[in-house]
């Protein structure tokens, strides 16, 4: 099988303030016609790097050797033009951030086949709306007259990909495409990566640092690590017998959706557990800004919701973006104010609660965010940061806090010497740690971990899964969970509520809801979801489109709810 792309000893090195720092070393590796190559590593490992360098699109500081040949060319020879688009295409990770926001989707669609002069405008247009079509978006020629902020992110992404698809490259190179995308939207996009690859027979490589995409999508798979290859070859061989140890640590950190997690055994113990906080019919409607010539638009994004929480589980909130799972934690958390409903714990009504009665309340909740850097003031020590509840809702001395402090990041897994360092010197998984302890400091009853794990490597994803599983053991943590990541859920759950367009659409026992799911959006769901193991055969994915049930909820079994 003849090669569209021979890499070889392909290295980058980036020069900044006097130093050189190696980004990728001697990478090596081939792309046949037909052929679905992954690119795999956590962050830092160099894979993006690669693509930017075969691509031309590396910072001015950056230098480039070794060889990539294509058509007959070296791309990294020193005065070669860069095949972008008609040769070789690239897809970001992040659509609204690759389109223009002021242009129509038609003009930057058609834009590039008529600069390069493969059509004329009328023909650019008809192929475009061809595309768009191809690669599944509904009503084609309404969609070319819209702007980027005016489609969801799964059509952004296949927007992208039609795009690059119009050049009619050999090569396409997906750098994250599903990274920021639900797991049903995810599921669809690589559906449809698969399906050009066989219908056209281009070249693919996708970088990604998900084992399951790699799993279902790729034939090879290159592991990448600090900037150099560590393992690579078949994607059957690398899942099933790897060779290298980071392979096989990388491999075991990940969370496995088709394996029981280790909620199983504590499912009967929690279900015992007397309710610590109960919601009741909690509804919020958020309402847009009115223009001049048209009417604010009203989005509901919880609708009469209703659920308990029982001390000492962990219960999960899973669902696509805008399911009104965030909403609904930032509503416990009193950070967002329900229009109606009840949200008790204990004997008090936290969404009456006002003053000094709601500061008091609020040490007994306490969030933990998706991003750890935003949720830290950038300005302050870290050991300031975690201080400050206890100085709020405590009355202990100076020395007290500090000690406090230092105990706090050592059961985080970090040392007490580390209060003196500021956020930017913290690693992702360092900062979630961190935020982890801060939420801890005001010793409260019920902490709610909105995405706490999404934007981390997983290798460090499984230390704060582990952290968090420690913590609810040996603490009696109770924690409400939310997160659109399946696999995890059922690793840390103890029961799961599925929710969809602000309702409760599933409610029960992790393993009884995976296992038995009842709602045909949950069966959806789990459809879905990537599995890390090739050898598993793909079933037949079901729509998550159209109308569900939506109704009251039934018990179906005991403890496990279902809409009717």
């Amino acid at each position: 099988m003849s090669a569209l792309l021979a890499v070889r000893d392909l290295s980058v090195t980036l020069r900044s303030g006097g130093e050189a720092r190696m980004l990728a070393q001697d990478v090596s590796f081939d792309v046949a016609r037909g052929q679905i190559l992954s690119i795999v590593g956590e962050s830092g490992s160099g894979k993006s790097m690669t693509a930017k360098a075969l691509m031309g699109l590396l910072p001015p500081n950056a230098t480039v050797s070794g060889e990539a040949w294509f058509r007959g060319a070296n791309l990294l020879a020193k005065g070669s033009a860069p095949c972008r688009g008609t040769g070789i295409g690239l897809i970001f990770q992040e659509p609204m951030t690759a389109l223009t926001p002021v242009l129509t989707i038609g003009t930057q669609l058609t834009e590039a086949m008529v600069v390069l002069g493969l059509a004329d405008p009328a023909e650019a247009r008809r192929r475009a709306i061809a595309m768009l079509d191809r690669v599944g978006i509904p009503a084609p020629d309404r969609r070319m007259r819209q702007y980027p902020h005016e489609l969801s992110g799964g059509m952004r992404q296949r927007v992208m990909i039609a795009m690059m698809m119009l050049l009619e490259p050999e090569i396409l190179i997906a750098d994250e495409p599903t990274t920021a995308l639900d797991v049903t939207v995810q599921a669809q996009i690589l559906d449809l990566l698969r399906d050009i690859v066989r219908d056209t027979r281009i070249g693919l490589i996708l970088i990604t640092h998900d084992m399951g995409v790699v799993a279902e999508t790729a034939q090879d798979v290159l592991v990448m690590k600090a900037g150099r290859t560590i393992e690579a070859g078949p994607v059957a061989r690398i899942f099933t017998a790897p060779s290298a140890p980071y392979t096989r640590a990388l491999l075991d950190a990940v969370p496995r959706l088709d394996r029981p997690g280790s909620s199983a055994g504590m499912v009967a113990g929690a279900a015992a557990g007397k309710t610590l906080l109960s919601a009741g019919h909690v509804s919020k409607t958020f309402h847009a800004r009115a223009g001049l010539f048209a009417s604010g638009l009203a989005t509901r994004a919880l609708d009469d919701v209703s659920l308990d929480i029982r001390q000492g589980e962990t219960l999960a909130l899973v669902g696509e973006s805008g399911s009104g799972k965030s909403t609904l934690g930032r509503v416990i958390t009193r950070l967002t104010d329900a229009d109606h409903g009840a949200v008790t714990l204990g004997e008090e009504n936290l969404l009456t609660l006002r003053g000094k009665s709601l500061r008091a309340a609020r040490r007994k909740i306490q969030m933990i965010f998706q991003d750890p850097y935003a949720s830290l003031d950038p300005r302050q020590r870290i050991g300031t940061s975690i201080a400050e509840p206890i100085a709020i809702h405590t009355t202990l001395s100076r020395a007290e806090r500090q000690d406090r402090v230092g105990g706090l990041l050592a059961r985080v897994g970090l040392t007490p010497e580390m209060a003196a360092r500021y956020p930017h010197e913290f690693s992702g998984g360092q900062r979630q740690r961190i935020a982890i302890a801060r939420a801890l400091a005001a010793g409260p009853v019920l902490i709610v971990a909105d995405e706490p794990t999404s934007a981390l490597d997983v290798s460090i994803q499984a230390q704060i899964l582990d952290l968090l599983a420690d913590l609810k053991r040996e603490e009696g943590l109770t924690m409400l969970f939310i997160s659109h990541d399946l696999a995890v859920v059922r690793q840390i759950a103890d029961r799961v509520a599925v929710m969809r367009q602000g309702r409760i659409l599933e409610l029960g026992p992790t393993e009884a809801v995976w296992t038995a799911a009842r709602h045909p959006y949950t069966r959806a769901l789990i459809d879905a979801a990537p599995v890390p193991d090739p050898t598993r055969p793909r079933g037949v994915r079901r729509p998550v489109s159209g109308d569900f049930a939506i109704g009251a909820l039934r018990e179906a079994a005991l403890g496990h709810w279902v809409a009717t």
